[in-house]
């Protein structure tokens, strides 16, 4: 009998059926005096002990401002000590965490806070070329005037409260420090016993990812999938207390709060943060003088990394693993990160944000060619079927839809029934839109995307959301979006415009448009301007044709990918 495209994750391994705080305090407890967190770039370093002290000041801080559990809170920040011990403090405090991209400009941030109804906003003042702060005003100019707390803007009719980073005072604005303040021992017995009454499948997290037809969907995470995710990347990585992991990929993604944060709680390793905002020669710098044993990143951080000038001057010998992960991995690349950064067990995930978001991982034992060419084996616990265009599994090797089911699976978008049942069917698959095969010792390989996706530096993005806002500019009759191949980004965007009649505008127009209100990564490198589009006979627009015409003019060719 034929074979099919089946998989499950056995193991002798329970799952963890705690929140995150009672988990969180736990691992504390475990090794008190052991470093937990070491942050370069703001000269800190706590012990799990000092960590635990300081998460549960923040927490009962948040818990002052009178925001009661189930309600949201953004955090729009580079990475920092701040943001983490957010990340903890919430959980403990049972509010849902609202990842901002720290490159979103006003239409994105006022879209994110509305869609789920912050209540307050944690902010960096700057970073690179955001200016926070002035964005925020120009979202909410009532906060010249408001008390602190009090904030009623007509933009953002959910948004009390503003709490901002740096020593610097902001009219409207608490200071982040101002919830730092010692709890009193009645406050924290009262987050202990706030603690008792959450429950694992509650909402902890809310990740914007992007949907096809436009508005940045909120995935909603509950400490059950979070945690044990985290946990099992862990375990397949074999971290341990001794282990320091290096982690300079951003924390508002799921690859720095949970393959790194929640990794490394789990197993009481060492969390380091080498820079702000990834920096090549800070990475190499950090692992080399923190003796890091694990380093994360995208193909293009370790490129960054391995062709930095002064590559060759530092020590890395204390590497062995790490996670490449988020877009396709270069070959090539790969065998550079094994043979020249001691990487001996790096080792490859896939997933997506609605699925917490590892499904598939590699092993740190698996061989060679496995890691250069799959993404691994099914992780504990999850499901994974291969289905065709009937949704009937498919047999091995052939190629099909990836669908997930188990723990990992989000409990929705936020506040979009009908998105979240198409994209979680009646028995409880999330259909991924990724095209797939599995072998038959269960290796799995992403052979393309069924969705119109994106992936550039690691950053997924959906052409349709860059159409509707280039809709927007009054010139623009009609738009297509598309990916073409880059050697540093692995896909760069590339967009054709069809002008209103009698209208005239450069590419320089366009791309200043878009500067300060998408994201820098959404804006297309590459404008065409067009009289028509590729059409079936049925009046759809051909991309792939888009595509191939665009490489072939400006001779792109696809790079060797696993």
């Amino acid at each position: 009998m034929q074979q099919l495209s089946y998989v499950h994750g056995t193991s002798p391994t329970p799952l963890i059926g705690q929140t995150v705080g009672r988990y969180f305090d736990e691992a504390c407890a475990r090794h008190p005096e052991r470093e937990a967190v070491v942050v370069r770039h703001q000269n800190v370093r706590l012990t799990f002990a000092e960590f635990r002290a300081q998460v549960d000041r923040l927490a009962c801080g948040l818990i002052r401002l009178g925001l009661k559990p189930g309600e949201r809170i953004g955090i729009w920040s580079q990475n920092n000590l701040e943001w983490l011990l957010t990340q903890f403090a919430t959980a403990k405090a049972g509010l849902v965490l609202v990842n901002i991209n720290p490159a979103y400009r006003r239409s994105e941030l006022e879209y994110a806070l509305n869609k789920v109804g912050c209540r307050a906003l944690i902010t960096s003042p700057v970073f690179k070329t955001s200016d926070y702060l002035e964005m925020i005003r120009d979202l909410a100019p009532e906060l010249a005037q408001a008390r602190p707390g009090a904030l009623r803007a007509a933009r953002l009719p959910d948004l009390e409260t503003v709490i901002r980073m740096g020593d610097e005072r902001s009219p409207g604005m608490m200071n982040f420090s101002e919830l730092m303040t010692a709890p009193q021992p009645q406050e924290l017995a009262a987050l202990q016993a706030l603690g008792e009454t959450l429950q694992f499948d509650d909402p902890i997290n809310i990740q914007f990812t992007s949907g096809t037809t436009g508005n940045p969907k909120g995935a909603t995470l509950t400490h059950h999938n979070i945690l044990n995710n985290g946990f099992f990347i862990g375990e397949a990585m074999k971290l341990t207390p001794q282990d320091k992991l290096c982690i300079p990929v951003p924390l508002y993604h799921c690859f720095g709060m949970v393959l790194g944060n929640l990794a490394c709680l789990t197993h009481n390793t060492t969390i380091v943060y080498p820079c702000e905002g990834f920096d090549p020669l800070a990475v190499l710098q950090c692992v080399s003088e923190e003796r890091c044993t694990g380093l994360h990143g995208v193909p293009t951080m370790f490129i960054a990394e391995l062709d930095h000038p002064e590559f060759d001057t530092f020590d890395l010998s204390s590497l062995r693993t790490g996670i490449m992960a988020g877009s396709p991995c270069p070959i090539e690349v790969m065998r550079r990160v094994i043979d020249r950064m001691n990487l001996s067990q790096i080792t490859i995930a896939y997933g997506m944000t609605e699925t917490s978001p590892v499904s598939f991982q590699s092993g740190t034992d698996d061989p060679l060619e496995r890691r250069v060419a799959t993404v691994g084996r099914i992780m504990p616990h999850v499901e994974v079927k291969i289905v065709d265009s009937d949704g009937r599994i498919v047999p091995r090797g052939t190629a099909g839809e990836l669908l997930t089911r188990g723990y990992s699976v989000m409990l929705g978008y936020w506040g979009d029934e009908e998105k979240t049942r198409e994209a979680i069917d009646a028995a409880g698959w999330m259909h991924t839109g990724d095209l797939a095969t599995i072998d038959d010792e269960g290796y799995c390989n992403i052979v393309g995307r069924i969705k119109d996706l994106v992936i550039r530096g690691g950053e997924n993005v959906y052409p349709r959301e860059i159409e509707e806002f280039l809709y927007k500019h009054p010139k623009v009759q009609d738009v297509q979006v598309v990916g073409v191949p880059d050697t540093r980004f692995g896909e760069e965007l590339c967009a054709w415009i069809m002008l209103r009649p009698g209208e005239t505008a450069t590419v320089d127009e366009i791309k200043a448009f878009c500067q300060g209100q998408i994201a820098h990564y959404k804006i297309p490198r590459y404008v065409k301007f067009v009289d028509a589009f590729p059409m079936t006979v049925t009046g759809k627009v051909q991309k792939f044709v888009i595509r191939d015409q665009m490489k072939a003019e400006l001779n792109l060719s696809e790079a060797k990918t696993a």
